[in-house]
C-alpha cells in the first residue's frame, strides 16, 4: 500500500503558471478523482505524479519517499491513458506480458501475472486475439491489464473512458469500480471531466480551478455542502441555480429576498446581524425545488420552457435580464401543461445555500 503527499506543488511552462500551491494528502487504498473544467491542469497534475512532467515547485512523496527527481519507471506507478496504445501486431496476452518481458521476468512469472490479470478483467477468452478483434471496452481493459501485471503501488487513469460510446462507458465504469473492490490495497488516481464517473467511483473528489484546488471531499460532501459557487455549479446536473438577492433576516436561519420580485426564501445557513442588507446569491439545486401553495418562503416565476423527459420534467424560467442563466426546476414524474403558468416553488431550508462573495456562508461561519 502506498500513499501520496503533495506539498506546495506547482507547474510552470516558461512564464506561464499552470498550477500553484497544490497541497494534497492521498491515503493508501483511496480512489481519488481529479475533476475540473478543460485547461484546469488535472491531466498535468497526473503527469507530474507519473514523472512525465517535471515539477516546477514543491515536493511530491510516494510511500514516504520524495520522488521529484525519480524516473517514472522507478516510482512504482502504472498509467492508463486516454488512448489504448496497444501493439496491433501482438495478441492480448503478448500486449499484457510485454512490460514483464522487458523486465526479464521468467516465463512462469509472466504467465501467472497475465492470467491473474485476465481473470480479474474477464479477458481470459480473448488472450489469443489481436486488438482489432476487440471492442473498445475490451481494448481499454487490456490497457488496464498491462498495468495490473506490473503490480504497481499506484494506478493512474487519464480519462480512460472518453473514447467509448455511452453504453460502453457505463459498462467499463462498473468494471473499474469492481477492479478497485478486488484490489482494495491499491491507490488509484483518476482524471475525468465526467462528473458521473467522479461521483460513482471516487472515495474523494479533488475539484481543480484557477490553478489550484477549489475543494476536496467525498462525492456527497461536495454535492451537499459546496464551499463556493464554482463547486456548487460544477457538481450536479443540471447545475445548481444561483439566484441574486438581499439578506432580510439573520440568525440560525437566513432569509433572502430574491431579486426581481421573485419572493423570499429561507436557508438553514446561519448569518450574523451585520449581514443584514448584504447582496448574496441563493443556491438551489433543480431537483430540490418543489411545487408549493405557500405564499411565503418560495420562488415565484412563469414557466418559459417545459421539457417532458418521462422520468422527470424540466421547467425553465428565463430571467428578465440578458446574460443571466435560466432558473431550472427538475420535478419528478410527468407534469403536463405548465408552460406559461406562474408557479411557486420551494425548497427545504437545509437545501438552500447562500453564497456571499462566492463563498458559502456555512463555511465562512465555521
Amino acid at each position: 500500500m502506498a500513499g501520496l503527499k503533495l506539498t506546495d506543488v506547482g507547474k510552470r511552462y516558461g512564464e506561464v503558471e499552470v498550477l500553484k500551491g497544490i497541497n494534497l494528502d492521498i491515503d493508501a487504498g483511496e480512489l481519488i478523482v481529479f475533476v475540473g473544467p478543460s485547461g484546469c491542469g488535472k491531466s498535468t497534475l497526473l503527469r507530474m505524479i507519473a514523472g512525465l512532467e517535471k515539477i516546477s515547485d514543491g515536493e511530491l512523496q510516494i510511500d514516504g519517499q520524495v520522488v521529484n527527481d525519480v524516473p517514472p519507471a522507478q516510482r512504482g506507478i502504472a498509467m492508463v491513458f486516454q488512448s489504448y496504445a496497444l501493439y496491433p501486431h501482438m495478441t492480448v496476452y503478448d500486449n499484457m506480458a510485454f512490460a514483464l518481458k522487458l523486465a526479464n521476468k521468467s516465463k512462469a512469472e509472466i504467465d501467472t501475472a497475465v492470467r491473474k490479470a485476465a481473470d480479474i478483467l474477464q479477458l481470459t477468452p480473448y488472450l489469443d486475439r489481436l486488438p482489432k478483434a476487440l471492442s473498445g471496452g475490451q481494448r481499454q481493459r487490456v490497457a488496464i491489464g498491462r498495468c495490473i501485471v506490473r503490480d504497481p503501488k499506484v494506478f493512474l487513469f487519464d480519462e480512460p473512458l472518453s473514447n467509448l460510446d455511452a453504453a460502453l462507458r457505463v459498462a467499463t465504469r462498473l468494471e473499474i469500480a469492481q477492479l478497485k473492490e478486488s484490489m482494495p490495497d491499491r491507490t488509484m488516481i483518476y482524471v475525468t471531466h465526467d462528473q458521473v464517473e467522479a461521483m460513482t467511483l471516487a472515495s474523494r473528489i479533488v475539484v481543480l480551478a484557477d490553478k489550484g484546488i477549489s475543494q476536496v471531499g467525498t462525492p456527497l460532501e461536495l454535492y451537499e455542502t459546496p464551499q463556493n459557487e464554482f463547486v456548487a455549479q460544477f457538481i450536479g446536473s443540471p447545475a445548481m441555480n444561483l439566484l441574486p438577492g438581499e439578506i432580510v433576516g439573520t440568525g440560525e436561519r437566513t432569509s433572502v429576498r430574491l431579486e426581481g420580485d421573485h419572493g423570499i426564501v429561507v436557508s438553514a445557513y446561519p448569518s450574523v446581524e451585520s449581514d443584514m442588507g448584504r447582496r448574496v446569491n441563493v443556491g438551489i439545486r433543480p431537483e430540490d425545488m418543489q411545487l408549493t401553495d405557500d405564499p411565503d418562503n418560495a420562488f415565484s416565476a412563469t414557466v418559459d420552457v417545459q421539457e417532458n423527459l418521462g422520468e422527470v420534467t424540466l421547467l425553465f424560467f428565463v430571467p428578465e435580464h440578458e446574460g443571466k442563466e435560466p432558473v431550472i426546476a427538475k420535478l419528478p414524474g410527468i407534469h403536463r401543461g405548465l408552460k406559461g403558468k406562474t408557479l411557486r416553488l420551494a425548497a427545504q431550508p437545509e437545501k438552500v445555500h447562500v453564497f456571499a462573495d462566492g463563498v458559502s456562508l456555512l463555511y465562512r461561519n465555521r
